[in-house]
């Protein structure tokens, strides 16, 4: 084999730049944070006492949360930012992960309510830097996944429904921005709608004080058909539809429609699905709901085709509103799936790192909170108002890049690659982000 004077062996390695940056983009989210005064808030709010985590909340809180952002999915990926000078780029000092996780433990379900109060006031303030709706409609997507684990020592971790060992987290999105807009850690075991009512409540009360001052609409699928979310959302004068659970009863109502009142919609298969409306009293209530069925022939070729019935799917609804339109907007509560799967392989929902429920429950919030943060850098920092960016585009093209940082005459300068595609977005971004200026949030000179 000839060998090669430009032979990869012949390259030399030296770890020794102590001006080198990893994760340069990160600048980006912590100008952000820095201009919501987030490290602020997870100090004023979080107070955990005499606890061996108690000191510095604000600086291990961040550490996390920028982590997080890189694609650190447990808690020993934080040493990747206390390289070199990448803690000058953050803003704040990073902390250990030993610490880190200490940070963690110190975690009860009071002081993961007191997270939930950042949560509260730090989309306050981004939806009063751009992010938000303001008095525009706002539609809710609710639902819950599994967060599968593998040791035998974590509270709470159980068997559920779908025969995996894990957690049952709830989840509330905002339909066409992907921001989270409340989650809820519970049991492996636990029922999809357990607790559901009360965290709805929470999530309404969150997008008002926020400053959401349209109408909201909540949409979720058939593991909360019951009375309480029902009723939580009447209380709240919200708007909901959701999905019905089939029933003999509500079986026979389906097939009592007359054929005259079924109307095609656009499908793979000419004539191959129908829409049609009627009421319904579910689970009890003193008043009829609107039922508005979708049902689907089986496909041609298939064993079902051979017999005359049809695949129903429903739901109920006190929306106004054209059933056609409403059965179409239904169908699209399925984007909250883009939601968790974001949370799961975009930042680190996928890996519960504590054997504690509440130092997972505290993980799972800040999870959430860097999650909005990659958000509101796109949608304030780009103006971008569709097509949300994933947080993986987002590392990729705008975070996850080397720099290296000098100072000269007291001025320190951030060296970033020359050529790099998407340097207009970066620059636009970062501008765009350092303009933000709200009342009452001081900004470090």
């Amino acid at each position: 084999m000839c060998s090669s004077s430009h032979s990869l062996d012949r390259i030399s390695v030296t770890f020794d730049d102590d001006h080198a940056v990893a994760n340069a983009g990160l600048l980006q989210p912590a100008t952000l944070a820095e201009h919501l005064g987030l490290r602020e808030l997870f100090d004023e709010y979080v107070d955990l006492g005499n606890a061996p985590g108690h000191a510095n909340v604000g600086l291990k809180a961040m550490t996390l949360v920028q982590s997080l952002l890189v694609g650190g999915d447990c808690i020993d990926d934080a040493d990747q930012m206390r390289t070199a000078s990448t803690a000058e780029v953050l803003g704040h000092g990073v902390r250990a992960p030993s610490t880190l996780g200490t940070f963690l433990r110190s975690f009860t379900f009071g002081h993961v309510s007191q997270l939930d109060k950042v949560f509260d006031e730090v989309l306050r303030r981004a939806w009063e830097a751009g992010a938000g709706p303001g008095d525009g409609p706002l539609t809710i997507d609710m639902d819950s996944t599994i967060c599968e684990t593998y040791g035998l020592s974590k509270q709470g971790a159980r068997f559920g429904y779908t025969s995996v060992r894990g957690y049952h987290p709830l989840v509330a999105s905002l339909a066409g921005t992907e921001e989270v807009l409340g989650v809820r850690l519970r049991g492996g075991n636990a029922h999809t709608a357990r607790g559901a009512a009360s965290f709805l409540v929470r999530v309404f009360n969150r997008v008002r004080r926020a400053g959401a001052d349209g109408p909201i609409v909540l949409r979720a699928d058939s593991g909360f058909y019951n009375h309480n979310v029902t009723d939580a959302c009447r209380k709240a004068k919200v708007p909901c539809s959701i999905t019905a659970k089939m029933s003999k009863a509500l079986h026979t109502v389906i097939t009592e429609i007359p054929e005259e009142h079924w109307t095609s919609i656009p499908y793979w298969i000419d004539g191959g699905a129908d829409v049609a409306e009627t009421s319904y009293r579910p689970f009890g209530q003193r008043h009829d709901l609107r039922l508005i069925v979708r049902r689907v022939k089986p496909t041609p070729g298939s064993q079902l085709a051979l017999f005359a019935t049809y695949d129903y799917h429903a739901f109920i609804t006190d929306r106004e509103g054209e059933p056609l339109y409403l059965e179409a907007d239904h169908r699209r509560h399925a984007v909250v799936e883009d939601v968790i799967r974001d949370l799961k392989y975009g930042v680190g929902l996928n890996h519960l790192p504590s054997g504690r429920f509440a130092a997972n429950a505290a993980w799972l919030v800040l999870n959430a909170v860097a999650h909005n943060l990659g958000r509101w850098v796109r949608r304030i920092g780009l103006g971008e108002q569709s097509a949300p960016m994933t947080t993986k585009t987002l590392r990729t093209r705008l975070l996850s890049l080397p720099g290296r940082m000098t100072s000269s005459g007291g001025r320190r300068q951030l060296h970033l690659p020359t050529e790099w595609p998407w340097e207009e977005q970066f620059s636009r971004c970062l501008a765009n982000l350092r303009a933000i200026r709200l009342q009452g949030t001081p900004i470090k000179a």
